[in-house]
């Protein structure tokens, strides 16, 4: 049986690894050479390509492209993890924002900035995922990494939450975002949901559900990769 080789445009469910994802894509493929650009937290969900076969090769090319997510913030409560899925360290009160103030402080993190990569990331210390270390109660120092906000809005308040869309560079953690408006504000936060809609020219519009993943046929499944020529085609190149 030959090799499917492109791209695979997947819409993750929740509570689920991106890993998970390209485990089931093995078994429905019967391929093992299958890659994926850009982890998404188990809480995400939305766009998580799959490169099959030949398309591993441009894994790297893929994954530097600009990602845009949609979410929400809850303010008030500090995690153990930036997001819900963390423990509450710090619970403190909410004052009655107005949208015209939480823009305020969104506009801040606009342009080039820098990032301090939470711990609970798949970043490597002496080969070592940081959220190993983190589940083991130890912290590292993570070197800040320059990053960039080309676009974003804010997206209705219903306090203690309100909703966004980022448009970011590569490397951008969306926790971290999430964290540091909460600093700002001077109440705390935590990413309470959160979806990658694009990335690069790929969209989470139209790619293949995870229940079509798992329960399709394999020609049904591959019916629906785009081939590299196509890849090309959609990114211009």
């Amino acid at each position: 049986m030959e090799n499917i080789d492109g791209v695979l445009l997947v819409d993750k469910a929740p509570d689920m690894t991106s890993h998970d994802v390209v485990a089931v894509a093995r078994r429905t493929l019967d391929q093992k050479k299958i890659g994926h650009c850009g982890t998404l937290d188990p809480m995400a969900t939305g766009l998580l390509i799959l490169t099959l076969g030949k398309g591993t090769k441009i894994q790297d090319l893929l994954m530097a492209e600009d990602k845009e997510y949609i979410g929400s913030v809850k303010l008030g409560e500090v995690t153990t993890t930036q997001d819900r899925q963390g423990e509450v360290t710090k619970t403190q009160h909410v004052a009655e924002f107005t949208e015209g103030q939480i823009k305020e402080v969104m506009e801040k993190f606009t342009g080039d900035f820098y990032q301090t990569p939470p711990m609970v990331s798949a970043i490597k210390k002496d080969g070592v995922p940081l959220y190993k270390l983190a589940r083991q109660g130890k912290e590292v120092k993570r070197d800040p990494r320059l990053v960039h906000v080309y676009d974003y809005d804010l997206c209705g308040v219903s306090l203690p939450e309100f909703g966004f869309r980022v448009v970011c560079s590569k490397g951008f953690y969306v926790r971290t975002y999430a964290h540091e408006i909460g600093v700002e504000l001077g109440c705390g936060a935590h990413l309470s949901a959160l979806r990658r809609t694009k990335s690069g020219k790929f969209l989470a519009d139209g790619a293949i559900s995870f229940d079509e993943l798992k329960n399709g046929s394999r020609e049904s499944v591959a019916a629906r990769a785009l081939s590299l020529a196509d890849v090309s085609r959609l990114r211009g190149a």
